[in-house]
Order: C-alpha cells, then structure tokens, then sequence
C-alpha cells in the first residue's frame, strides 16, 4: 500500500507519495509548471486490482490558451487532453469556460463518470473518464441561474456530491447555495432552509446563499456538514433543513468542511476571521475536528504554525481512506500539512510552494 498527495497550485501541480507511514513523504514536481492547477480528481476505480495507476484529473488554467481538464494515467510522467478541449459550451448557451473549480470521480458503481463543477455556474458529467464532458442542461436551464451571483472568487460549482446508491446529485456554489436533483441531474431545486445569510437584509431566501464547502458523513449520506459564509451547518435529511453547528468554534467562517469517510459523526474545519481579514484567529492555523456531528468541537495543532497569517481555501483540505482517517492542509503561503491520525499531530510535506489551491489524497494498491 502506498499513499498519494496531488497538490494544486497557482503555478503547477506537485504529487507527494508515502510508501510506510504517512509521515515521511516523496515529493515530484512541478507537473503542468506556470500553470494554475484550481481542481484536481484521483480516480482509483480502475486501480483496485493492482495493475493500473489511478487516473489524476487536473483542472488547469493555461493563461493564454484557456481552461481545460488534462489527466495522467502514470503518475504525472505523462499528460493528455482532449483536441479542442474537454469542456466546451453548447454554441446556444452564448458562454465560454472560465474556470474549473471542481473534478468528482463517481463511485465504483458507475465506472466511467466523472463530474466537473464550473465558472459560470455549471455541472458537467462525463462517461469516458474524464476526456470529454457534456454539460447538465437541467441546471444551467434551470430559472434560478440569472440570479446567481459570483462570489469573491469568482461565480462557479464548487462541489459535487453523488449519492452512492441513488440518483441523487447535490451541488453547492458560490454564490447560489444548495442544489439537489433527485433524478440524475434534471429537475434541481434549492436546499438551504436554515442557511443563514447575515450578508443579505432580511430574512434568509430560498436560494442565494454563499456556501463554501460541503462534504457527506461516512454514516449517512443523508447527513452532510456545510461551511457558509458565517455559519456551520449540519443536516440530516439530505438538505431538506439545516442547523447550525458552530457553536464551540472560535469564529463560523471559513472555507473547507472535509468529512471523515470511515467514522460516522466525525468532520473537520479550518476556522478565519471574516470578513475581510481572511486569517487564522491570531495568526495560530489550528484545524477543528468534531466526533458527535458538530455538537462538539476540538482544536488540532500539533505540528502546526503559529504566527501564520495565511488562509486555507475550500479545496486545500482533504482527507483519505486509510485508517486512521489522514487530513491534508495546504495554504495560501504554499505549505503542506498532512496528518495520519485524524489530525491529532501534523507533520510538513511541502513548503515554498505557489498558492496552494487544492489537495486531494488517494490510498493506492
């Protein structure tokens, strides 16, 4: 068994590998140097048996030439792409790729299906793996869409969530909040009643809300937890409602929310000071872990800085499969911080880096 880090950058992407022990880690790169690495996917649907690398997804920025999603089937000594592009608007839509924000590999049960979450506003579905993707007409259709605004970072679908023994999708952006389709991807409708919006006057709206991040709990996948801009939330009933769960943190704002994939109840977040500042509460980046779905919140810093004026962004927190569960860090000021065991201690894998954007993990045959 090996362990496999893909880190994305302003500037390329990294891959770190642990043989033993997640601690000591190899790092190789840059891959895809000068170029902005926003999303990245591992898909090891097709590496179970031992004889096939997994497939690493990458969302990239070429500046000049645009955006598109290349992948690797060997570990980044290669890399292929689409001719003309995976993604590419309809010609009716009147819209152009700006950005890829988000890449999901399905389950193993639908071998071939990659998602991909976009600027503008959009959810993508490929069957091939992720060469060539097809855009969900029934959300970019659907009569909310005008109304969506960008956030600071831009106006895009920034998560995917399949539901692993339905059809169900859900996708979150910024801004216009939770969005649930109960048929594979044609009817939507918003999913944010409890979802505050202390940015908006007045009561809170159907849809509109800036959420940042939301992942599903290992136990239920009814169950999911979700960063806002301000505010914590759980829900148990697929988003039909949601309840805040920031009480016991230090500040509700922030941009990751990462989910353990084997010990129901248990999630991670990464606290800053809104609005403006964008920081860790004193400069100290401590991570906060909850075991009882948000009721309770523990700080983890071990391994970790203080005098760290820095920020963590939505897709720089991940987590993996091994057991203990491993949570990954990256910064704005391009560290790596991995842990082995559910984040009680931290050790660096990379420093010196570009803007770290995203990390993703994978355990490897």
């Amino acid at each position: 068994m090996a362990d496999l880090l893909a880190i994305g950058t302003r500037k390329g992407l990294w891959l770190a590998r642990s043989d033993d022990d997640r601690r000591t880690w190899t790092l190789d790169g840059p891959h895809l140097l000068s170029q902005e690495v926003a999303a990245v996917g591992i898909d090891t649907r097709g590496s179970s048996t031992g004889d096939k690398a997994p497939r690493v997804l990458a969302g990239v920025q070429y500046g000049h030439w645009g955006p598109t999603v290349t992948w690797s089937d060997d570990l980044g000594r290669t890399w292929e792409e689409t001719d003309e592009g995976a993604i590419r608007f309809p010609a009716d839509t009147g819209a152009a790729l700006a950005r890829v924000w988000q890449i999901r590999p399905d389950t193993a049960d639908r071998p071939g299906v990659v998602w991909a979450g976009c600027e503008p506003h959009s959810l993508w579905r490929s069957e091939d793996g992720g060469c060539s993707f097809a855009l969900v007409r029934g959300l970019w259709d659907h009569p909310h869409r005008p109304s969506w605004e960008p956030g600071a970072g831009g106006g895009a679908v920034h998560t995917v969530i399949p539901h692993p023994t339905t059809d169900r999708v859900l996708v979150a952006m910024s801004t216009g909040g939770v969005y649930v389709s109960d048929d594979g991807s044609e009817e939507w409708e918003p999913r944010n009643s409890g979802i505050t919006t202390p940015f908006l006057p007045g009561p809170a709206p159907e849809y509109g809300q800036c959420v940042h991040k939301v992942d599903v709990d290992a136990g239920d996948p009814d169950r999911l937890y979700a960063q806002n801009h301000f505010g914590v939330f759980r829900t148990d009933d697929g988003g039909g409602s949601w309840t805040s769960i920031a009480g016991g943190l230090p500040v509700d704002f922030g941009f990751p929310v990462a989910a353990s994939p084997r010990t129901p109840g248990t999630a991670w977040v990464v606290p800053l000071v809104a609005d403006a500042e964008r920081v860790p509460p004193g400069g100290r980046l401590r991570v906060h872990r909850t075991r009882d779905a948000g009721a309770t919140w523990t700080e983890l810093g071990a391994g970790l800085p203080d005098g760290s004026w820095t920020a963590v962004l939505r897709d720089a927190v991940c987590v993996d499969e091994g057991d203990p569960t491993g949570v990954t860090v990256g910064t704005r000021d391009g560290c790596v911080y991995s842990s082995r065991d559910e984040g009680d201690t931290f050790t660096l894998v990379a420093d010196h880096l570009p803007d770290v954007l995203c990390v993703r993990a994978a355990v490897l045959p």
